[in-house]
C-alpha cells in the first residue's frame, strides 16, 4: 500500500499491521494479523482497511493509523496506543498525514466514555504494555503477562454475566410487585389528588422503577462489551507474539542458509 509506505518514510516504521479483507504485496516483514474488532462482526458493512502500529523514528512513540482505501479515510486511533505516545508526537503524526496525504480525510479517534474504552485501556496497560508486546525481547515473560491479562478478562466476563442475569431475574417480579403496591397504596390518596392524579402518580412510580432497571441492564451490557474488548486485546497480543516468534524463526533459518 503506497500510503503506508509514505507514512513509514516520513514518520517511522510499521512494527505490526492488522488487515481486514486486504492483502499487502509484498507482505511486510513485521507481525501481520487479522483485525479482530471487525472480523468478529457478522456483517460485512465495514470497508476493507489496514491498521498499522507506527513507531515515530525520532522518539519511539507508538501510534495506530487505520487506512481505508475505498473511502480515502485515515483514522488515528489513540485508544489502542493509550499511554504509548505524547500529544506532541501525535500532533507531528497528524501534521505528516495532512502534508503527505492531503487528499485523504483525517480523523483522530479518542476513547468512548459509553464503551468504557479508557478504563479498558488502563486495565490492559496495568498488566502488559503494548510496547513490550511489539518490541520487548523477553517473549516468555511478556506471554506470561498477556496470559494474566486474559485471566482478568475472563473474570470480567463472568462478573458481567452475574450482573446481566441479576437484572433479568429481578426486573419483571419487582416491576409487577411495584405495580400492585402502587395500585393499593396510592389508592388512599384518591380523595386528595383525584383519580387522574393518582393514575399519573402510579405511572410515574412504575416508569421510574423501569428506568432504574433499564440503567442497570445497560450497565451490564457495558460490562460485557468491556470484557469482550479486554479479551480481544489479549487475543491480539497473543497473535502478535506468535507472529514475532515465527519471524524470528524464519530470520534464523535465512541466516543459516546464507
Amino acid at each position: 500500500m503506497r500510503e503506508l509506505d509514505i507514512l513509514q518514510e516520513a514518520f517511522g516504521p510499521a512494527v505490526s499491521v492488522k488487515l481486514y479483507r486486504l492483502t499487502l504485496d509484498p507482505a511486510p516483514r513485521v507481525p501481520t494479523l487479522p483485525c479482530l474488532d471487525h472480523e468478529a462482526m457478522l456483517h460485512q458493512t465495514v470497508a476493507p482497511h489496514a491498521a498499522a502500529y507506527l513507531q515515530e523514528r525520532a522518539t519511539g512513540d507508538l501510534h495506530e493509523v487505520v487506512l481505508v482505501p475505498a473511502k480515502r479515510r485515515i483514522e488515528v486511533d489513540t485508544v489502542s496506543t493509550w499511554g504509548e505516545a505524547t500529544p506532541e508526537s501525535r500532533h507531528r503524526l497528524v501534521a505528516v498525514i495532512r502534508e503527505r496525504l492531503s487528499d485523504w480525510h483525517l480523523t483522530v479517534k479518542g476513547p468512548s466514555w459509553w464503551r468504557g474504552e479508557r478504563r479498558v485501556a488502563e486495565a490492559c496497560r496495568a498488566q502488559v504494555r503494548l510496547r513490550d508486546v511489539l518490541l520487548g525481547e523477553d517473549l516468555a515473560a511478556i506471554k506470561y503477562d498477556v496470559d494474566r491479562l486474559q485471566t482478568i478478562g475472563t473474570l470480567m466476563e463472568k462478573q458481567s454475566r452475574v450482573a446481566s442475569w441479576g437484572v433479568r431475574t429481578v426486573t419483571a417480579p419487582l416491576l409487577a410487585a411495584a405495580g400492585v403496591l402502587s395500585f393499593l397504596l396510592l389508592g388512599g390518596f384518591t380523595d386528595r389528588l383525584g383519580e387522574t392524579g393518582v393514575t399519573a402518580l402510579r405511572y410515574a412510580v412504575v416508569t421510574l422503577l423501569g428506568a432504574v432497571f433499564l440503567y442497570y441492564g445497560l450497565k451490564a451490557v457495558q460490562l460485557t462489551d468491556m470484557s469482550n474488548r479486554v479479551w480481544k486485546r489479549t487475543a491480539e497480543y497473543n497473535l502478535i507474539l506468535a507472529e514475532r516468534k515465527r519471524l524470528l524463526t524464519v530470520t534464523a533459518k535465512d541466516t543459516r542458509t546464507v
